[in-house]
């Protein structure tokens, strides 16, 4: 009875060994030359979407990237973002955090050039993932392979947007928000510097500088003179309509900025600020304002790790 209770156990563990496997390597079977054979353009058709978007308005490329990292985020990156809401169903795209997010045209006119190609081959899920390589590299960003083959997702709901990781986060909540993703600390920081691209509406730093705590109405790791130009930007009472600011001076420039503003206490948000609280990612923080080739290298790195997160079945014929 012993015995059989004993291979029971190593039967369950073997079982349990064999299912993690495959969860583990579902990102995997990603591969650089998935469309090789069924759509070699595809590369060169987002490339080509995107490009001129960017000509036309240069915000495209800092949009396109955080619409990347919201989708990966929420359900793994399955371009549930990109759907629209339905009957009662209000989709991630109505979510919060993600009001703001902006040029899914893009997405839609890549996937339509693609449709017109290869139909039915190229999931939306792999455009996004290719067009936010593409919107790095058109602001002066490092570029990387992107491994492809994820699929789509049907689900999206606004109420799960709560997942992302937000701008009042402290430390350990960042830390544990990526982890859950199989993101390690220095993936934290280095995919923070995405913030280098891009506009902030006020919402987003405003417990910053009115408030902040019992003590301090303005937070005391923020640069007075920058506090006080927050302030002017974003009044208590009479703030101008969309009233923000950029995420750094050379908002369209993917460089890092980003962390030599934060060593000077000049990070927009509380979840910018607070990279210094540990050893570690303070140790991240230093190094990549130092170093501009360090950051490219371990921004490329993340990038692939964020995004070979997949959870979607199918390729959708259109974006939304």
């Amino acid at each position: 009875h012993q015995s059989t209770q004993i291979s029971m156990a190593v039967m369950v563990a073997f079982l349990n060994l064999i299912i993690f496997s495959v969860v583990s390597t579902t990102g995997k079977s990603l591969s650089l030359n998935y469309y090789a054979k069924t759509c070699p353009n595809v590369e060169f058709i987002v490339a080509k979407a995107v490009k001129d978007a960017t000509a036309r308005d240069k915000t495209v490329p800092a949009a396109i990237l955080r619409m990347h990292f919201h989708d990966c985020f929420v359900r793994g990156c399955d371009a549930s973002v990109l759907l629209n809401s339905k009957g009662n169903n209000k989709a991630e795209k109505d979510g919060p955090p993600n009001v703001s997010l902006h040029a899914f045209y893009v997405i839609v006119a890549a996937k339509k050039a693609l449709e017109a190609s290869c139909p039915g081959v190229v999931s939306c899920a792999d455009i996004l993932a290719l067009a936010a390589r593409v919107a790095v590299f058109l602001s002066g960003g490092p570029t990387w392979d992107v491994p492809k083959g994820r699929k789509d997702g049907r689900t999206s709901k606004a109420s799960e947007t709560r997942q992302l990781p937000a701008p009042t986060f402290n430390l350990s909540q960042l830390r544990q928000s990526f982890s859950q993703r199989g993101l390690s600390g220095e993936d934290l920081v280095a995919l923070s510097g995405g913030h280098t691209l891009g506009f902030s509406h006020c919402s987003s730093f405003k417990n910053r500088i009115h408030n902040f705590n019992a003590t301090h109405d303005v937070d005391p790791s923020l640069n007075p003179s920058f506090a006080a130009k927050l302030i002017s930007i974003c009044p208590l009472k009479n703030q101008a309509k969309n009233a923000g600011t950029s995420m750094d001076p050379s908002t369209t420039t993917f460089d890092n900025t980003y962390y030599r503003l934060i060593l000077q206490q000049k990070g927009l948000f509380s979840s910018d600020q607070v990279l210094l609280d540990n050893p570690d990612t303070k140790n991240l923080v230093t190094k990549f304002a130092t170093s501009k080739k360090a950051f490219y290298e371990a921004f490329a790195k993340s990038m692939i790790r964020m995004s070979s997160y997949n959870g979607g079945q199918e390729v959708r014929r259109t974006a939304e």
